[in-house]
């Protein structure tokens, strides 16, 4: 930084230029598109459908709208943003809205220059100080977002009518930067129309003093789409101010949705305890977050967020290592009976349809069975399927549940070997946790497929032939 020029002169002299906020982002886009970066990072699912669009919209110099329900990355894709922004910005020192030294804007700025000139002192700031973003509430005002009159300043002696006065809002202290709004549509109106004042006419009036501000800013902001409608509460002016409108979605598939949970879910780390999680459990997890996006009983317009399938994948893995603890197993291996657990963490995260008000736990439970049965069919061939029911001839029965060791499903294998190779190539190996853990999977599933009975009380279960 020391070697960065220091005064306005010295900034000149350096051949640094000025340019508008959407240009230096697409430039910096330019140059990532070119060497095939992603523009987000970490971003799973939207390649072919999101991300081209972001493209588009930050080479065309537009200001954006990202429509989609809630957990859909919208706001990590407005915030990734900053990384398109130049790391270091000149600007007028003491500035509070980014004056750009060779065009300043604010009284503050202008004076300091027209008393120093080219001795005016230049600071710079990182880009991350150069975001701004406001979750809109109802209760937002003209002074969040754009500013008001300091009575402190106004009590030293200056007049209202002085520039000086004023307390800039988040708009004019995010110029030359990123300003982002967060659920747009619950702004009331006439902060609508304040807000499209600044970003278009360029000038606001706060406690009737009318200040010109010509800021330099790229708007981003996000909405439901069901709120972000003409008879919405969205103004009409201000929806045309956006150039371009994303519409973001869900993983369109299990695989994906998966990844995301993988790439988000946090690890559960305790010593003595190793962790592993069957593919056919994290396929359950994933598949009832999809299943919920589908079924009827559940409110869509709120939308079913990844969110859901990452709590439930954590929630999973918590209920296994607990049983481990107090099984005094090292490994904690997910199962069927861990599945009770989901019901705290996706009850949070889903709303139900009116008509089905007081039934939540049975709707959570039908969409967990539906969930094991889809992955149990994709999963299982119909002539193992045949194998495992041939093995519950007779009197067999087999008890299953969070209170059952690892070591007695190995006892059962021993006992009904029609169960083995099914079981085995699920566990992908002969540990005693994938062991329980597929065979689990396996019984109920032949459960759920109406090949054995099944009796539960509490925590245990108990499956025989029809």
């Amino acid at each position: 930084m020391s070697s960065r020029p220091a005064t306005l002169g010295q900034l000149r002299d350096s051949g640094w230029k000025s340019v508008p906020v959407k240009e230096e982002v697409r430039r910096n886009a330019v140059a990532k598109v070119r060497d095939g970066e992603p523009l987000v990072d970490g971003l799973l699912g939207y390649d072919g459908t999101v991300l081209p669009q972001l493209e588009n919209a930050l080479l065309a110099g537009h200001d954006i709208i990202f429509l989609g329900e809630r957990g859909q990355a919208k706001t990590r894709m407005i915030r990734s943003l900053v990384s398109l922004l130049d790391e270091w910005l000149p600007i007028v020192a003491g500035s509070e809205i980014n004056d750009d030294p060779y065009h300043p804007v604010s009284r503050h700025a202008r004076d300091v220059e027209a008393e120093q000139g080219e001795d005016t002192p230049i600071q710079w700031i990182h880009r991350e100080h150069r975001f701004g973003e406001k979750l809109a509430t109802p209760d937002t005002s003209i002074a969040d977002l754009i500013g008001e009159v300091d009575p402190i300043r106004v009590a030293e002696g200056r007049y209202l009518s002085d520039e000086l006065t004023l307390h800039y809002g988040l708009v004019p202290r995010t110029n030359r930067g990123i300003f982002a709004i967060n659920e747009l549509p619950d702004l009331a109106e006439r902060i609508q129309v304040g807000l499209l004042n600044v970003l278009e006419e360029r000038d606001v009036q706060i406690r009737g003093y009318k200040v010109r501000l010509p800021l330099d800013v790229m708007l981003v902001a996000s909405a439901n789409p069901e709120d972000y409608t003409n008879r919405g509460r969205i103004i009409t002016p201000l929806k045309d101010r956006f150039g371009a409108q994303i519409r973001t979605h869900y993983p369109l598939d299990v695989e994906t949705e998966l990844g995301v949970v993988h790439q988000e879910a946090k690890p559960l780390e305790a010593a003595g305890l190793r962790v592993q999680v069957p593919e056919f459990m994290a396929e359950i997890v994933g598949q009832l977050s999809h299943l919920a996006r589908a079924s009827a009983h559940i409110n869509q317009r709120s939308g079913v967020s990844v969110r859901l399938s990452i709590s439930n994948y954590e929630t999973l893995i918590a209920n296994a290592a607990r049983r481990s603890l107090r099984g005094g197993e090292p490994d904690v291996v997910p199962r069927i009976s861990d599945l009770e657990a989901l019901a705290s963490s996706t009850a949070g995260k889903v709303e139900i349809e009116t008509l089905e008000e007081g039934r939540d736990e049975q709707v959570i439970e039908r969409l967990i069975k539906s969930a094991v049965l889809t992955v149990f069919k994709s999963r299982c061939s119909t002539d193992q399927v045949k194998e495992a029911v041939l093995a519950f001839e007779d009197t067999v029965v087999v008890h299953a549940g969070d209170d059952v060791p690892s070591s007695a499903y190995v006892e059962t294998l021993s006992r009904l070997p029609g169960l083995r190779s099914s079981v085995l190539r699920l566990a992908q190996g002969e540990s005693p946790g994938a062991v329980a853990s597929a065979t689990e999977f396996v019984l109920e599933g032949l459960h759920l497929s109406k090949r054995l009975n099944k009796e539960a009380s509490g925590g245990r279960a108990t499956y025989r032939g029809r």
